[in-house]
């Protein structure tokens, strides 16, 4: 289970739980063994895959899950080993209608958790005058190195813009792709404040807490790791938060995140919608499953579901001659500037 310290499988979502074993069996390696010309060992492979599927999937209950076997079977007639199911697995979770759901062979799953890799690109902050700080948190992906270092440049980040006397704040969450929440939502802890920020909900309406304490993300309770945040000079700052269409996964979990807080605005486009949140779950030869098992609610219990429209909708114009212009963070500080802390005489 991915809570604490203990081992950390990131995904391309907000991450509900990192499952360590396969632990769904229904049965299905009987019902799926009528391919007699599929080998013993990518029959028990795919069935192994599908039972997990069906067992864990958000939309288990919209399936039908004879139907999905028979096609996903017959699409692997004549496999020998696991690798020759990859692409029917694929299929499978395609149909499942998540949208969200992947599947990482081997060598990619060793790729996304090379512990020698460090942030495509870290957070950033710089100041945008008369008080308003700027903080930027791109998506970031990989193992827990990274996630540490991660966590290291924007708690960093966050420290020298409070120094700087920030009175608001614009979370630039516009280039937040995905990957995991955790050590996002552990830059932007003291921004965001302590107390409830949002959940997952499963298909059964369970509800998984995300909170914050000392800056630090928790998830029901159990710490997500790296300790306790310094606080900020101001609490409760004013929050301008920007997204757009490439804000998704992971990223728009923080988005929900904001949601309901206190003197917080929206500004930008609408995310891309993939609001939910993935599990990880290993197969025998080191694949991954990121199978979707939860949608994602905010502080007051708002459940999203596809794209989330910001407050206001300001498009950044894509022209060549406007590309030094940014009209989504110029309405954000005019917002900023506005408010009480911020005003200017």
């Amino acid at each position: 289970m991915r809570r604490g310290r203990s081992p950390r499988v990131p995904v391309c979502a907000g991450l509900l739980v990192v499952v360590m074993a396969a632990t769904a069996c229904t049965g299905g390696g009987a019902r799926d063994s009528a391919d007699g010309d599929m080998a013993p060992a990518a029959r028990t492979y795919l069935s192994k895959a599908l039972d997990i599927m069906e067992e864990h999937s958000l939309r288990r209950r919209q399936v039908d899950w004879t139907a999905l076997r028979r096609s996903t079977f017959a699409q692997a007639h004549g496999a020998r080993g696991p690798a020759d199911t990859y692409e029917a697995i694929e299929v499978a979770l395609s149909r499942l209608g998540d949208r969200h759901s992947q599947f990482w062979d081997p060598a990619q799953a060793k790729a996304q958790l090379d512990p020698s890799a460090t942030p495509a690109e870290p957070p950033r902050n710089r100041s945008l005058g008369h008080g308003v700080g700027y903080l930027a948190l791109p998506g970031v992906d990989g193992a827990q190195k990274t996630y540490d270092t991660y966590v290291r440049q924007g708690r960093d980040a966050v420290a020298r813009t409070d120094r700087a006397g920030a009175c608001g704040w614009v979370v630039d969450l516009r280039g937040s792709t995905g990957g995991g929440m955790w050590p996002v939502l552990a830059v932007a802890g003291p921004v965001l404040g302590d107390g409830t920020v949002g959940a997952f909900v499963d298909a059964d309406g369970k509800k998984s807490v995300w909170s914050v304490k000392d800056g630090t993300p928790y998830q029901d309770g159990t710490s997500a790791g790296w300790g306790a945040a310094k606080p900020l000079a101001q609490a409760t700052p004013p929050v301008a938060v920007l997204t757009g269409g490439a804000t998704r996964s992971a990223g728009e979990a923080v988005v929900i995140a904001f949601h309901g807080r206190p003197h917080t605005r929206f500004f930008g486009e609408p995310t891309q919608g993939l609001p939910t949140g993935n599990a990880s779950y290993p197969l025998p030869d080191g694949a991954l499953l990121l199978l979707t098992g939860a949608r994602e609610a905010d502080r007051t219990g708002r459940v999203y579901d596809g794209p989330i429209p910001p407050d206001e909708e300001v498009v950044k114009d894509p022209r060549p001659a406007a590309r030094d212009r940014d009209d989504p963070l110029d309405a954000a500080r005019a917002w900023l500037l506005a408010q009480e802390g911020c005003r200017r005489s």
